[in-house]
């Protein structure tokens, strides 16, 4: 039965990713906010229909601590979910994402429509300095940046290096960035087509302030508090850390 409800979700997700990105292409004329506000349509449909199909249902804290204010958001990489989990829960945003997404029809079509910050990530400190210069514009019109700071999507328990592009953005901006964890993973593991049920904690942590900090120390400000809260919500994190030194756990430096 969970077979046959992760292949159905995967077929509804499949067939609104082909409507959606139309539908974003067809009201892009009237600006990307009309595009923005289809596709968060879309994404609050794909948490109905995670709930409804795959009987995997989620619960949002901290929501009391999204400001009114343009921010930085990091979140922890786990799954699939959180990509389109975060366009129905926080203010309109851009993200930073490879730009190889691009080139998969009827989705990155309607995706380049939506402002995000496209990176060749292999291009090292070119890239650093796209996502510094576009976060920079966005910020500045009002629209939220959004990063992975693992840079992909990590195995549940486990914790990579966090990349430098968002907390140096952080830095030359002095925007608060608001670190965001949840046990999706633990559920819809990366490159599973398997989904079991269950309860999705997202939590969203008190905006960090960054004015006057070096990007090192807001990272390790973020990595903390993300990593901390995983190891709370998280039964993957749990089993990690009771199999230590077994389980490799990279921190940054």
């Amino acid at each position: 039965m969970v077979w046959f409800r992760s292949i159905l979700f995967q077929l509804y997700f499949f067939a609104t990713v082909v409507l959606t990105g139309t539908s974003v292409l067809l009201v892009w004329p009237f600006g990307s906010a009309a595009s923005y506000a289809v596709t968060r349509l879309w994404a609050k449909g794909m948490m109905a229909a995670g709930r409804i199909l795959l009987g995997l249902d989620y619960v949002v804290d901290g929501e009391e601590h999204i400001p009114d204010t343009p921010c930085i958001a990091m979140i922890k990489h786990s799954s699939v979910f959180e990509a389109y989990a975060q366009v129905a829960l926080l203010p309109r945003q851009a993200w930073v994402l490879k730009r190889e997404l691009f080139w998969i029809p009827f989705f990155g079509w309607g995706l380049i429509t939506l402002k995000p910050i496209a990176i060749n990530r292999s291009a090292g400190g070119s890239a650093v300095k796209q996502v510094v210069r576009q976060g920079k514009e966005r910020l500045a019109e009002g629209i939220w940046v959004t990063v992975f700071p693992e840079g992909t999507r990590v195995l549940p328990g486990a914790t990579q290096k966090y990349g430098v592009s968002g907390a140096l953005l952080a830095q030359e901006s002095g925007v608060p960035v608001v670190p965001v964890a949840h046990n999706a993973g633990d559920f819809w593991p990366r490159r599973s087509l398997r989904k079991e049920p269950g309860l999705i904690r997202i939590s969203i942590g008190p905006p960090i302030e960054t004015k006057g900090l070096e990007a090192r120390e807001i990272n390790r400000r973020v990595q903390s508090w993300i990593e901390g809260r995983m190891a709370e919500i998280s039964d993957a994190y749990k089993d990690a850390s009771a199999a230590e030194p077994a389980t490799e756990r990279v921190s940054s430096p």
